[in-house]
């Protein structure tokens, strides 16, 4: 504090040493005049011997000075009047680096809020998912690429692990919500004891569900996510404890969880409990996702060992039924592969995060080089004022400290603008951002975020200064006072610097130009993809679920059902209706089993795994999906529960070698099952998303005997309800479609409303999303590139104008002198474009995974793109060029 004080007061300490110094002078003034001098003589005499005034009152004043920093503060203020003096220069530097910078940091804001920022929860480094492989099991690998705990696995687990503090599985689901306003379904999370425990983030208000919540006959109560209960409740804290119909039954609330709580990233309405009996488990049942907490000290490694022991102790405690080997199992080779919780959530996202990372780091690269050239034509013009400052003492490291001074300011400058750059940014990359990016609602600006965009403010400060710092800050006696500018070889040696900056944006261009036409075309290609239905947009897709305790008997849900689909049918301008427990690239929990062919002998073999669906009469007309052979279910076959079924071509070709041969052949689920008779084979459909394979499909009739096993008899009660019509997105025909469905049933909600095209949109939003961010960057590294061809030729014309008009006095034609200057950008642009071709092939490859029906080395991509980034640079050298045709040779000639 008393040198900050010592600091602030230092003009008034000034003054005083030049009060002292003065007032001293006076008094020896005085005593030579009491001497017998006159006052010019005793005034001359008191300088003389005081000594330099001014070298004393400097160093006097050193005492108070901070010398460095108030050389650095000098030097500040130099740059910010030259800066001032030419504002054009200013703005077009800042506003470079601001886009560069903004775009960077809205970039990095998301890369740091996915992939860097931990989890929202305590101790997120011990949270695990709980990851089975079963490479021994025969199909399954073809549409899922795990296997999923099954509620005996749970049980097991919880019971006799050694490593985790607490271990939950969970299951997302819907529910319908009746008595509080309409009928409404909402998202649920069916979860476990143990699965609160292990996020351990306590309620905003009430108490968790209990191992109480667990017991089938117990009370099971539920919890409400913080954004339902403010959309519901309009965040009354009275909620807690009222009675909410779900499903037709009385439920307690027991809790709210606090905002932005999800389950992993599972979006939520409701919490309720999955009440296991431990009794009726079966060994399968692969249909949940596991958590755990680590113990303290504990590592995956541990743990995956202690899994693997507990897969022994579960088959030893479990069976699939009376005279079923519980050891089958171990054909599918099952085993842990646990991972840490935050990389089940990002998934494979972050390769594309990282590539969009490191193409926006490219084109700030190049803003750097285009802002590099801009200092180098300004410090060459600034070469004579150099020279001199160089002889009159100025050392190396002062010109050097200055011009790094000046860059650098215009880097924090450029950095003050790019945080609005980013703002503006991340605002758009949520909105183009795809709606199953992880974290999505996390993206932020934080501090992590603003460090990173004044580190990159300076570095590239630092940067794009250093070039000139070396080229134009040399010994003082490497300067030359005189005829700096006129020398040929001088002006040549910097040209060769601003011509290698060229050829770096050029390469760095070529680089993201191939990396976007290459994802506009797995775009294109992506379109192309037969998808197994047609006009996506004039289908509307709705679902609806009938619990038990709503409709206990299986024949009345299907009626239900059908006279749905006929209501919907009949609305004007709906051409056709139908429904199935799951539409394409919904995002729906598939159910898969082994599937059996009549006649086929599997001793010592294991049957294929294969996806399963459930559909209506009707549905694959409504759908577009093209029926390859045989015919549709009836609904009198739906009704007689006649033992039918149908399949996809895959699936046809597989099991009995063409589609035509599979009409007519039998198969069933399970030995004990009826066989059943394929009646129909349907094109494939790209159940997972345009650029996954179609899997082979068994579709079932809606209701049948032996749905959940042997005896049973029961309806799919959660279906897609599909519609053909041109009226598909508006709001009359969803208000019509919400009638039709409450002519029948008033306590049954309409949810997930929308249109195939939304849902297909969206399994195409993590490509459409890197594509975009690829061509903003192709687009903003063209358009510096040019920008810095077309700055070298027109600074190459300014600068020859003497020897333009020498040429053209001694007969050189106008148009061969414009066509030096287009030649040299074309060189320019030609060194770039190897250097380019040759980095593009090699980073090309490791896009690979991001690609879909393109190579990586796609022969037209690598011809079209050097191609029109030629032409773009002979008409960016083409402009100024021309120029030189209004060139007067005696003015050139006199100005000189």
């Amino acid at each position: 504090m008393p040198k900050l004080s010592r600091f602030f007061s230092r003009k008034r300490r000034y003054d005083d040493i030049s009060v002292s110094i003065s007032e001293h002078i006076d008094e020896r003034i005085d005593e030579l005049m009491e001497e017998g001098m006159s006052r010019d003589e005793a005034e001359r005499s008191a300088r003389r011997d005081f000594g330099n005034v001014t070298l004393l009152r400097e160093r006097s004043r050193e005492v108070w000075q901070w010398q460095r920093l108030e050389s650095l503060l000098v030097d500040l203020k130099h740059v910010c009047r030259r800066l001032g003096r030419a504002p054009g220069f200013a703005i077009t530097v800042v506003l470079t680096l601001a886009i560069g910078i903004g775009a960077n940091t809205a970039v990095f804001s998301v890369l740091n809020s996915v992939l860097i920022r931990p989890l929202p929860y305590p101790e997120p480094e011990q949270l695990v998912a709980l990851h089975l492989n079963a490479p021994g099991a025969p199909g399954l690998a073809e549409f899922r690429d795990e296997l999923r705990l099954s509620a005996s696995m749970y049980l097991t687990f919880a019971a006799h692990n050694r490593t985790f503090q607490s271990v939950g599985v969970w299951l997302p689901g819907t529910a319908s919500i009746t008595g509080i306003a309409k009928p409404e379904q909402v998202n649920t999370a069916m979860i476990t004891d143990g699965v609160l425990q292990t996020f351990n983030v306590p309620a905003a208000y009430g108490q968790w569900l209990t191992a109480a919540d667990q017991n089938p006959h117990g009370a099971q109560r539920v919890m409400l996510s913080y954004g339902y209960w403010q959309r519901r409740f309009g965040g009354d804290p009275n909620a807690v404890g009222r009675i909410i119909s779900v499903d037709s039954r009385p439920r307690e609330i027991a809790g709210v969880m606090p905002r932005g709580f999800k389950v992993v990233s599972y979006d939520f309405d409701l919490l309720a409990p999955l009440a296991f009996d431990p009794v009726k488990q079966p060994l399968a049942g692969f249909a949940y996702r596991g958590i755990a907490r680590l113990r303290p000290g504990v590592v995956i490694s541990q743990a995956d060992a202690d899994v693997a022991r507990l897969l022994n102790v579960w088959m030893d405690s479990w069976t699939n039924g009376p005279g079923i080997d519980p050891y089958f199992y171990l054909t599918w080779k099952i085993a842990p592969a646990l991972r840490p919780l935050k990389d089940q959530m990002v998934g494979s996202v972050g390769n594309v995060l990282w590539v969009v990372m490191a193409t926006i780091g490219v084109v700030m690269l190049i803003a750097c080089t285009n802002v590099a050239n801009l200092l180098m034509v300004r410090a060459d013009s600034r070469q004579h004022e150099l020279a001199v400052r160089s002889a009159l003492g100025a050392g190396r490291w002062r010109i050097a400290r200055e011009l790094l001074l000046e860059s650098v300011t215009l880097g924090l400058l450029g950095g003050a603008a790019g945080v609005g750059v980013a703002y503006a940014g991340l605002r758009l990359l949520t909105a183009i951002g795809p709606e199953n990016l992880p974290r999505l609602s996390e993206i932020s600006l934080d501090g992590r975020s603003l460090a990173f965009t004044l580190i990159l403010s300076v570095l590239s400060g630092l940067l794009f200064g250093a070039i000139p710092v070396l080229r134009y800050a040399p010994s003082r006696q490497a300067v030359p006072l005189l005829g700096a500018m006129r020398t040929a070889s001088v002006s040549r040696e910097r040209q060769r610097g601003r011509n290698l900056l060229v050829v770096a944006q050029v390469a760095m261009a070529l680089v993201l130009l191939i990396s976007a036409v290459l994802m506009i075309r797995t775009f294109n290609a992506m379109h192309n993809v037969d998808p197994g239905f047609s006009d996506p947009a004039s289908m509307q897709v709705m679902r609806i679920s009938i619990p038990e305790t709503l409709v206990r008997d299986p024949q009345t849900v299907m009626r239900i059902q059908n006279s749905i689909q006929d209501k919907l049918a009949a609305i004007p301008g709906v051409s056709s209706a139908g429904f199935a427990v799951s539409v394409p690239m919904s995002g729906a929990e598939p159910a898969w089993d082994d599937i059996f062919i009549e006649g086929k002998n599997y001793e010592g073999e294991e049957p294929p795994l294969r996806l399963y669906n459930y559909v209506s009469p009707g549905y694959f007309h409504t759908a577009g999906t093209r029926l390859i052979a045989g015919r549709d279910f009836t609904w009198a076959e739906i009704y007689s529960l006649r033992p039918v079924g149908m399949v996809s071509e895959s699936l046809a070709r597989e099991l009995w070698g063409s589609a035509n041969a599979a009409i007519g052949k039998r198969f069933r689920e399970y030995p004990g099952m009826p066989w059943h008779e394929v009646v129909g084979v349907v094109q494939d459909v790209r159940e997972n998303g345009v650029d996954q394979i179609s899997p082979a499909t068994v579709y079932w009739p809606s209701m049948m005997h032996d749905l959940y096993g042997p005896g049973s008899f029961d309806a799919r009660r959660t279906a897609y309800f599909a519609m053909r019509s041109n009226r598909a997105g508006t709001h009359a025909l969803i208000n019509e479609m919400q009638q039709a469905v409450w002519s029948v049933n008033s306590n049954l909600p309409v949810a997930a409303i929308s249109t195939m095209q939304d849902i297909y949109g969206q399994s195409m939003a993590r490509t459409s999303f890197t594509l975009v961010m690829l061509a903003i960057a192709g687009a903003m590294a063209l358009a510096l590139g040019i920008l810095g061809i077309y700055g070298v030729i027109s600074y190459a014309v300014s600068q020859r104008t003497r020897e333009i008009g020498i040429r053209m006095a001694l007969g050189a034609n106008k148009r061969e002198l414009a066509w030096m200057f287009v030649r040299s950008a074309l060189v320019l642009t030609g060194i770039g474009t190897a250097v380019g071709l040759g980095a593009a092939a090699g980073l090309m490859r490791l896009m690979g995974t991001l690609l879909f029906g393109v190579s990586p080395l796609d022969p037209m991509t690598f011809t079209a793109v050097p191609v029109v980034l030629a032409a773009a640079a002979a008409l960016a050298s083409y402009l100024p060029a021309r120029r030189t045709a209004g060139i007067d040779p005696v003015e050139a000639l006199r100005a000189e």
